[in-house]
């Protein structure tokens, strides 16, 4: 059974179709990046998979059933922009994931924040922007989950970071789990991929192994989105 399956997927505002008819399939134990301009649908696609939208047609399967309670236990979502309360100190966050997840360890989150350097003392709303999002970065991937989504995990990070950040992915989620990356910066992230998901306009116009498209088109996954992409 694959860990996550979109079935003829369609959203619209309007007149306007956002996502038209993606079908797509994760199995298990793969890295994924979502890779597409601003404003193709990945974002509106990563939220339906999170139940956060309403798809206006199709269905989206984790575990072969449809999303709700059971499938919010199963994904680990880090969204593009910090959704933490900035008034809580990253002590109180962490009790705070604790608490709320059953899959969250609290030891492992402690040990990557000391790593990165971070203050758990502190309050977020004294943090910088970066640092919020390393924060959020860290408590996501400290759950025990099936399927990690991360939205734009590098956008306010130093690139001296992204390194480690990248090897914490790696090296921080479960045996037959499965991540799914969304992001700009495809160079940075193209060694840790099994596979690319190549999104236009709504569509999903591309889905293939890392490997097998590097040695098919000659070139690394960046080049190859640039030629496809190309304004």
């Amino acid at each position: 059974m694959n860990l996550l399956e979109c079935k003829e997927l369609e959203k619209s505002y309007g007149n306007k179709k956002v996502l038209d008819k993606i079908n797509l399939t994760i199995p298990r134990g793969k890295i994924v990046g979502l890779l597409g301009k601003n404003g193709t649908g990945k974002s509106t696609l990563i939220k339906i998979i999170n139940d956060l939208l309403t798809a206006s047609d199709g269905k989206v399967l984790v575990n072969g059933k449809e999303i709700g309670i059971e499938s919010k236990k199963v994904i680990s979502y880090l969204p593009e922009r910090t959704c933490l309360d900035k008034t809580m100190t990253v002590d109180k966050v962490i009790k705070y994931y604790e608490e709320f997840y059953e899959n969250f360890d609290a030891e492992k989150a402690r040990k990557l924040l000391a790593d990165l350097q971070l203050d758990t003392t502190q309050k977020l709303s004294k943090m910088s922007k970066g640092m919020q999002e390393k924060v959020q970065l860290v408590l996501v991937m400290s759950r025990s989950a099936e399927l990690y989504i991360l939205d734009e995990p590098l956008g306010g990070v130093d690139p001296a970071t992204r390194d480690y950040i990248l090897d914490t992915i790696l090296s921080n989620f479960n045996e037959g789990a499965s991540v799914i990356i969304s992001t700009h910066l495809i160079s940075d992230i193209e060694r840790i991929l099994d596979e690319v998901i190549f999104i236009d306009g709504g569509k999903i116009v591309l889905t293939a192994d890392c490997d097998e498209l590097r040695n098919r088109e000659n070139g690394s996954i960046d080049e190859i989105f640039r030629r496809m992409f190309k304004c």
